[in-house]
């Protein structure tokens, strides 16, 4: 891994954005640009929260926390990019990276969160807040941060300090995991067409499947593949519903195939840690615990929101289906209506209502 010493922050690419209008210049950046930016600013931030940490001058808003809020710019900017590209257009090299740097991530913010020095300028100023005379908005900051810090662990002891960190990273590497898993199961799965499996696909839908046949080494055919892009047109148009069967069940299956790929164990994990979490830092649930900070508060006030309009929700829906099993029953089908259906006649409706 190349040296962090190498790295210039202040003229790199991935920090120092020169593209147009302010952004990044993507050009200039590579797949192995990243981890040792990464590294680098890593290390700069670390060194920022150190000098905040270890200032000998009383805690003030200025050396304190507005210190904590503009600190990690190099490492705000290196992350941005990263996530972008691992969300938009990934690779081996780039999952590589991002198995590496999630529990690396996870791991820094621990540290953060659980600095017994700095929590307590933070603390201070909290516990002063009164009488500090704040706008709303940084009273809102101090408030927030000083919450984040509590609910990231600064409260608790060595011992459950050091269990919350394990118990972060370990739930960083998983939900990298399950949407790498999920990633895969997409990218490998293609169901591949002739000519006379199309009936009803608008040319723009089978112009994205001759493509997608062609990458997959099948010029001439076409492929139904797990892409929004394609999948979700394919069950709207295809007049084959055996095909549209075949795609559906694919597509909800992804993550639930067995093998390397299969989400089960991952989900059952992140479940009890999520739990664990939430009883070390005195919550009931883990979602009392991630609604605590919203406006909502707890689980109950959420409830009490959507189940009204989730139930009307599902008066809709059945007033849907009536109609278009109507529209099913009309063209020929005797099938019982199934969810690879709901595309179709949806489109169907649509196109007698509104055509």
């Amino acid at each position: 891994m190349p040296s962090t010493k190498a790295v210039d922050l202040a003229a790199h690419p991935l920090t120092a954005w020169q593209g147009p209008l302010g952004l990044p210049d993507f050009t200039r950046i590579g797949d192995g640009d990243f981890s040792p930016v990464f590294d680098a600013a890593l290390k700069a931030h670390e060194a920022e929260i150190e000098a905040i940490a270890g200032n000998k001058d009383a805690p003030t808003i200025e050396n304190t926390l507005a210190a904590l809020e503009l600190g990690g710019e190099a490492l705000d900017r290196v992350s941005s990019i990263f996530w972008c590209r691992a969300g938009a257009y990934t690779n081996e090299t780039i999952q590589a990276l991002e198995r590496d740097i999630s529990p690396k991530m996870s791991r820094h913010f621990s540290a953060i969160s659980m600095n017994e020095r700095l929590f307590a300028r933070i603390d201070d100023l909290y516990q002063r807040r009164e009488s500090l005379k704040l706008d709303a908005e940084t009273l809102r900051v101090l408030e927030k941060t000083w919450k984040g810090f509590v609910r990231s662990g600064a409260k608790l002891d060595a011992d459950g300090k050091k269990r919350l960190a394990k118990i972060s990273e370990e739930l960083s590497s998983l939900g990298t995991s399950f949407g790498q898993n999920v990633l895969a199961d997409e990218s490998d799965w293609a169901l591949f067409l002739d000519e006379a499996d199309l009936a009803g696909l608008p040319d723009f839908v089978k112009s994205s499947m001759a493509e997608a046949a062609e990458i997959r080494g099948q010029k001439g055919r076409y492929a139904v593949t797990l892409s929004r892009s394609i999948y979700e047109p394919f069950s709207t148009f295809s007049e084959r519903r055996d095909l549209r069967e075949i795609a559906f069940r694919a597509f909800t299956m992804r993550g639930q195939n067995g093998g390397a790929t299969d989400n089960t164990n991952v989900v059952r994990d992140m479940l009890r840690l999520r739990a664990e979490k939430a009883k070390l830092l005195g919550y009931a649930s883990f979602a009392a615990l991630k609604l605590d900070d919203t406006m909502a508060k707890t689980p109950k006030a959420v409830h009490a929101l959507l189940d009204p309009v989730w139930e009307k929700a599902l008066e809709k829906a059945a007033s849907d289906q009536i109609e278009l099993q109507r529209l099913a029953t009309k063209a020929g089908s005797n099938e019982k209506f199934a969810a690879w259906d709901w595309r179709f006649y949806q489109e169907k409706l649509r196109a007698e209502k509104f055509a």
